[in-house]
This record gives structure tokens, C-alpha cells and sequence, in this order.
């Protein structure tokens, strides 16, 4: 069935006040007045309609109401490096079909192409996940924003339960073992060694690269993908990673385009945790 979003204020009993661009979308289908489209409310539930014309205006009446069934279980945001071309467009669809909460894009040192300003661009994207959302039965459209610095996006992500840094240096921990087993890649607290004769001194170094300590996540149920620019991460970014409490995993082998990445990560997350 046609599938179309619409907020919550639009609905009003049985009947769904339909945008003048879906009005015209309907139009365009010659739907008649017994077929039936959906209606998602952006929050994870599809009302079943049919066309009306009460009022003089296109609006969609209710016939059934039931959760949407293309939402995953989990909460898993991705997070892209800025890339020339196409290739952002490619990885935000395929995103957002594959199931990501959210998508953030963010420039890394060995970014190809760091335009400007973003925001014709996050708008572009965002009407792409709109389309991709009403095409693959999605409950919700998923935010994708811009995210001015490395570190900020480091930091964001750091929050999540399963905060993932892939690395293509990274050579022991894979992404199975770290959704089997998310301790396994974390370092251990080293011991305090004993000295009652020397007091514990209390002051921070400075260290201007080093990022804030890591944060308490969000959810523990949330994931986050973190993947890189079509030059691959310096090894610095890696160590800032690590520093906010971020696990850096390797997608195998093969070293994979950066619009190949985030698909195949959030393509085996999925199936690992039974939403593929």
C-alpha cells in the first residue's frame, strides 16, 4: 500500500488532514475511494485509510489502526564522515532502509570534501530519508543532522551502550564479538599502587586534544556506528575515540568504501540482533 506520514495534530477522530503535497500525491495515483493507503504517525504507528473528500478537502479516513511493523528493537544511530559525490546519498538511504534511529554526518581530517554550509545539504538529505522511509515501510523518519567537528560526534556517540569506532587499523576485536560480548573490547582499570606516604595529587594535566571524560550513555540499549572518510582515520582520531569510551572494531579484511561501511555495519547489527 501507498504509504504517507503525517503528524498527530493532523488527526482529528476518524480522519487524518492530509498536506497539500500528499493531497496532490493521491491525486496523481487516481486512487479510488475503496482503496486503501497508510498513514504513519511518525511515532510507530500506521493508520489503514481510505480516501474522503468531507469538507470539500482530500483527507484520509481511519479504518485501522496497528504498530507500524518496520521499526527495528533497537536504537542504533550512524554516524558518517563527510564524502564527495554521491556517495552520502547512497549511505543515508541505505540507512535509513536498513533501520538506523538516526543519521549524523560530521568531517574527519581526511575528509575528500567539507562543504561550507550543510544546511541545504541536511535538508536534501533529510527529504531522502523521508522518500526512503515511505518506500521501505518505516514507523518513523529518521533525524539526519550535521554535526560541526570530529569530536563533537565522538563525544554524541560516546554516549550510546555500544558505542562502535570502526578502524580499518583495528585487527583483534570484530563487530560479532563486540555485540556478543560488549566488555571485550574495553581496557582494563589498571590498579592504584599503594603509597600511604605520598599524598594523591589531584590536578588534570592539560591536554588539549584529549576529549571530555566519557559520558553516561543515553540508553543502554542504544548502539552507535561511527565510520570514516574515503582517506580512512588518523590514528589520533582513533586514540580520541578510545579516550571517550568508544570500542574500535574491524568490518573484516577488506578495507570498504566509506559509503560501503556504515551500510554493511548496520546491515550485520541488524541481523545479529534479529531486525534482518
Amino acid at each position: 500500500m501507498t504509504r504517507f506520514f503525517a503528524d498527530k495534530s493532523r488527526i482529528s477522530g476518524n480522519l487524518i488532514a492530509l498536506d497539500a503535497g500528499d493531497a496532490a500525491h493521491i491525486r496523481s495515483l487516481r486512487l479510488r475511494p475503496s482503496e486503501l493507503f497508510v498513514v504513519c504517525d511518525g511515532e510507530g504507528v500506521d493508520h489503514i485509510c481510505r480516501l474522503s473528500e468531507r469538507g470539500g478537502e482530500p483527507s484520509a479516513e481511519i479504518v485501522e489502526t496497528r504498530p507500524a511493523r518496520g521499526e527495528p528493537d533497537i536504537h542504533c544511530s550512524v554516524y558518517i564522515a563527510l564524502a564527495k559525490g554521491d556517495r552520502l546519498d547512497y549511505a543515508v538511504q541505505k540507512s535509513v532502509e536498513l533501520g538506523a534511529y538516526d543519521v549524523f554526518l560530521y568531517p574527519s581530517n581526511r575528509c575528500v570534501s567539507v562543504p561550507g554550509d550543510m544546511r541545504k545539504k541536511t535538508a536534501r538529505f533529510q527529504r531522502i530519508a523521508l522518500e526512503t522511509a515511505k518506500q521501505c515501510g518505516r514507523g518513523r523518519v529518521p533525524e539526519v543532522a550535521a554535526l560541526p567537528t570530529f569530536e563533537s560526534a565522538i563525544r554524541k556517540a560516546a554516549r550510546a551502550g555500544l558505542p562502535l569506532f570502526f578502524y580499518e587499523c583495528e585487527e583483534e576485536l570484530s563487530l560479532k564479538e563486540a555485540l556478543e560480548n560488549p566488555e571485550a573490547g574495553k581496557p582494563e582499570s589498571p590498579e592504584k599502587p599503594d603509597s600511604p606516604d605520598k599524598p594523591e595529587s589531584h590536578e588534570k594535566p592539560d591536554s588539549p586534544d584529549k576529549p571530555e571524560s566519557p559520558e553516561k550513555p543515553e540508553n543502554p540499549f542504544t548502539i552507535s556506528v561511527v565510520t570514516g572518510p574515503e582517506g580512512g582515520f588518523e590514528p589520533h582520531e582513533a586514540g580520541l575515540a578510545r579516550s571517550a569510551g568508544m570500542l574500535t572494531v574491524t568490518l573484516g579484511p577488506r578495507v570498504l568504501r566509506c559509503e560501503t561501511a556504515p551500510v554493511a555495519a548496520l546491515a550485520a547489527i541488524m541481523f545479529q540482533t534479529g531486525n534482518l
